[in-house]
């Protein structure tokens, strides 16, 4: 079942002038935070990693303008936005939900990560003026995360992992667990996670840590149980 869509065209990658221009998207919005910023978000996360790091503070000067609904002057990227579809290849990239799991569709072909870049920040013009802090926040995020886009993406996306993952560069959820729990063993037994688990759970919790020490233990709380969950699952 199609959840979400982003399509867009765009010059070819050796064209001499390097263009850009919106089509007739599907990003839905309900139930929060929506299907469609979330594939934006993955577009994000596909595609950024591919642009020259020198033009990601460019790229993120966009991203606040377009929630601000400001003006961005062209070219910006090296491309420019325009209405003209004309002599333009198309791209469309999908979201869709298979036998109850989100699975990502990227319509990779003689394209620039650039323009999918930019086409899913441009897209957010679209939405009202309430609701693009959310999903510009969300490609924000996206732009931390160092692994594959996929279930642990979401996950960490959804807040599942809070923002500890993302901060860190951990690339799957198993990695993060491991760091979370102190332990340095990559498979250790059920046994090991739950003796570990307790062991920090007493030093976190707030009738018994040091008051001196300035730390959420609700957080931490919170971390170590997820951690516990995702090696035992």
């Amino acid at each position: 079942m199609l959840l979400a869509e982003l399509e867009f065209y765009h010059s070819r990658k050796i064209a001499p002038t390097r263009r850009l221009s919106l089509g007739s998207s599907y990003l839905p919005l309900d139930p929060p935070p929506g299907s469609g910023p979330l594939l934006l978000a993955g577009i994000v996360c596909r595609y950024l990693r591919q642009v020259d790091p020198d033009f990601h503070d460019d790229y993120f000067t966009i991203l606040t303008k377009v929630q601000r609904g400001e003006k961005v002057g062209q070219p910006r990227l090296r491309h420019r936005l325009q209405e003209d579809k004309v002599g333009l290849a198309r791209t469309r990239h999908r979201l869709s939900s298979v036998n109850g799991k989100y699975r990502f569709s990227f319509d990779d072909g003689d394209i620039a990560p650039e323009q999918n870049v930019l086409a899913a920040a441009y897209v957010i013009k679209r939405f009202s003026y309430s609701d693009r802090p959310a999903a510009m926040n969300l490609l924000r995020k996206a732009a931390k995360w160092n692994g594959d886009v996929g279930e642990d993406f979401l996950s960490y996306l959804l807040g599942q992992h809070k923002d500890y993952l993302g901060q860190i560069g951990h690339s799957d959820s198993t990695s993060w667990a491991l760091h979370i729990l102190e332990i340095t063993d990559p498979s250790p037994s059920r046994s090991e996670v739950k003796q570990r688990f307790r062991e920090l759970l007493r030093t976190a919790h707030p009738d018994t840590s040091d008051p001196k020490e300035n730390h959420d233990a609700a957080k931490r709380i919170s971390d170590l149980t997820e951690a516990r969950r995702i090696l035992l699952r």
